[in-house]
């Protein structure tokens, strides 16, 4: 199992932690950010297809950033399927 911590940049939270296996997605957290929002995502995310997490989450929006917390976790997610490629 491959562990992801990720700097976000522009939203609220400060560090997005998770871990990639056969392309899934595990045990994401957040350091800041909604805390109930954010604890709603990496349940739902869990197990599922890393990619399709991704593409479902990229592009959204938090009061006009033009970035979300849900978004950088979708840029993490690209990323670390991108060094693991």
């Amino acid at each position: 199992m491959d562990h992801v911590s990720f700097s976000p940049k522009g939203v609220c939270s400060r560090r997005i932690d998770f871990d990639m296996e056969d392309g899934k997605i595990y045990n994401v957290t957040f350091e800041g950010g909604c805390n109930g929002n954010l604890k709603a995502i990496g349940l739902l995310v869990e197990g599922k297809d890393a990619k399709e997490i991704a593409n479902i989450l990229k592009g959204n929006d938090c009061n006009m950033r033009g970035t979300s917390c849900a978004d950088q976790l979708a840029v993490a997610i690209n990323e670390n399927i991108r060094d693991a490629g």
